[in-house]
Order: C-alpha cells, then structure tokens, then sequence
C-alpha cells in the first residue's frame, strides 16, 4: 500500500491501551460508583425494553407470563 508511511509500526490495536478504550484488564481503572451507574442505566433500558415489548406483542407477553408463572409452581426450593 504506497499511502502507508509507517511500515513497520505495528497498528495502534495490537498495544493494549492505545484503542479507543483504555485498557481495563484488572478491573481498578473504573470507579465503582460509576461502573454501578452505567449498571443501573442498562437494567433500567432493559427493563423498559420488555415494558415496550409486552404491549407491542401482547400475545406473546401473556405466553411468557404462564410459563414463568409454570417454571414457579414446578421450582424445587
């Protein structure tokens, strides 16, 4: 590829770190209370993603609801 100045630096995503994202291997780079929010965020549009799906598909929401409701009554404790 003749556009290419550097031919032999390696990419940029073969170097942990240097993408995009740094590189969180072992977890301590991100606080706690933020990695709880983002948590928090997701299970929330999570949630309103079957809120949406069950009025959109009513049929299949009440089909759900029974086998839940199945797999409870049959539950060993």
């Amino acid at each position: 590829m003749p556009d290419r100045k550097f031919r032999d630096d390696p990419s940029p995503r073969t170097r942990p770190g240097t993408g995009p994202e740094p590189d969180l291997t072992n977890g301590t780079d991100e606080p706690d209370a933020e990695r709880r929010r983002r948590r928090a965020r997701f299970l929330r549009d999570l949630a309103e993603a079957r809120e949406l799906r069950d009025r959109v598909q009513p049929r299949r929401a009440k089909t759900a609801r029974l086998r839940h409701a199945m797999r409870m009554r049959t539950f060993r404790w």
